[in-house]
């Protein structure tokens, strides 16, 4: 375990943030557009997203940088802007965390399909290696690799991560199968656990796909599957959709409400996904800190 993963789980289960997507919808980004390209046009209002659940309880809070893979960012015609967009990511997470937070630097998929033949592994390493120096020259403490339906792709990105030497956390998203206890390539979560483990992440787990009480028995098992801290970051949910939009029910405390159950199920970081805010953050942090 790493000094700055031990320094944090010394108090105890450590809370991170929420959704992202969602809060900058509502703070004006249109459909379609690129969120990370925020970063440069509009860095004042991505700002208020982290500061907002700093002040709700996060520890942790990540960056703006989701989609910010040269893979992901050509769909928009920004592949030239890897490094000023993870670089203004990391900087106005950094702001918002001040003295009081920790910046991990998000890391998404890059919605090619490997087994598909779209993207070649090496493509995938060397656009995952590309953001994660970003994200380091930028300043962040850690790395999170995040909402990954592939495993292969996952472990791809933990290796091009270990090359910045900074911590890594790499996590899945589990919405598949009958029970929805799998990912889309049909991976377990003891599997997940075991393979992320072995790779070399620091801390393992899950986010996105389902709701909190959902996450419970995920966390269970990848618990007994690994020795690794736990992330679980559940939606507010499941979505429904009204005309085109997601929209999750979960209120603050109806997600809260599983939290400690979450905790006792073995997971170290909690925060939350989709249709999450600072609000379920911080019903949360009440919640695993009584």
């Amino acid at each position: 375990m790493t000094d700055l993963i031990a320094d944090l789980l010394s108090g105890g289960p450590v809370v991170a943030d929420g959704a992202w997507g969602t809060q900058l919808q509502r703070l004006g980004l249109p459909g379609g557009q690129c969120p990370d390209q925020w970063n440069l046009s509009h860095a004042e209002l991505v700002e208020q997203v982290p500061r907002a659940y700093v002040a709700g309880g996060s520890q942790i809070v990540l960056t703006n940088t989701f989609r910010a893979n040269r893979v992901a960012l050509a769909e928009y015609g920004l592949a030239d802007q890897v490094a000023a967009i993870n670089q203004a990511g990391a900087a106005i997470s950094r702001r918002a965390a001040g003295a009081q937070g920790r910046v991990f630097g998000s890391m998404g998929p890059s919605g090619k399909m490997l087994f598909a033949e779209e993207v070649t592994a090496q493509q995938l390493h060397d656009a995952f290696a590309e953001q994660a120096q970003a994200l380091a020259a930028g300043g962040v403490d850690a790395l999170v690799i995040e909402t990954m339906a592939d495993l292969e792709e996952a472990l791809i990105a933990t290796a091009a991560c270990r090359t910045t030497g900074l911590p890594v956390v790499a996590c899945a998203i589990f919405d598949s199968g009958k029970e929805r206890d799998r990912t889309m390539t049909g991976r377990t979560p003891e599997q997940v656990a075991e393979q992320l483990s072995a790779a070399g992440a620091d801390v393992v787990g899950a986010n996105c796909g389902q709701g909190i009480a959902a996450y419970v028995g995920i966390c269970r098992r990848m618990r007994a599957a690994t020795d690794r801290p736990l992330w679980i970051k559940p939606n507010a949910g499941m979505p429904r959709m009204v005309g085109d939009q997601a929209v999750y029910d979960d209120d603050a405390e109806q997600f809260a409400a599983a939290g400690a159950e979450l905790v006792a199920a073995g997971a170290s970081f909690l925060g939350g996904c989709c249709g999450t805010g600072p609000g379920h953050i911080r019903a949360l942090a009440q919640r695993i800190r009584l």
